[in-house]
């Protein structure tokens, strides 16, 4: 498609996303801040004095921090990706065909860069 015939959202629509995403993003940085702190591998003290059991708490409290911070981190690209995409004048584009994404599908997972159409297509 080209440049000419993009058709773009209107601000009144984008507005409200934009500031969806941007409270969403401020929301996961700071429980990513929260979770690495309480990460049992912070402690410097850890290895004093320790029992078995409390080697394992600590490897399976770090090995679940690790995890919850990986996925909020794939969020976290998710939104700025969103974000500069409503910077562009892309918002609401499908990536793969050009077309633009259903405003439902937007109101449900406002980081989405693919239309339903090709969504299917990916999944079959």
């Amino acid at each position: 498609m080209s440049q000419n015939n993009i058709v773009k959202f209107p601000n009144r629509l984008i507005s409200p996303i934009k500031q969806f995403l941007e409270n969403e993003l401020n929301k996961l940085n700071k429980t990513k801040i929260s979770l690495t702190a309480a990460d049992p591998f912070k402690d410097e003290a850890r290895t004093s004095n320790n029992s078995l059991d409390d080697d394992v708490d600590e490897q399976l409290g770090h090995m679940d921090s690790q995890v919850k911070i990986k996925f909020l981190a794939r969020q976290i690209v998710q939104i700025r990706k969103a974000l500069s995409r409503i910077k562009l004048g892309k918002f609401g584009i499908c990536e793969k065909c050009g077309k633009m994404i259903d405003t439902d599908r937007l109101a449900i997972e406002p980081d989405t860069t693919i239309c339903i159409a090709c969504e299917r297509e990916r999944e079959a």
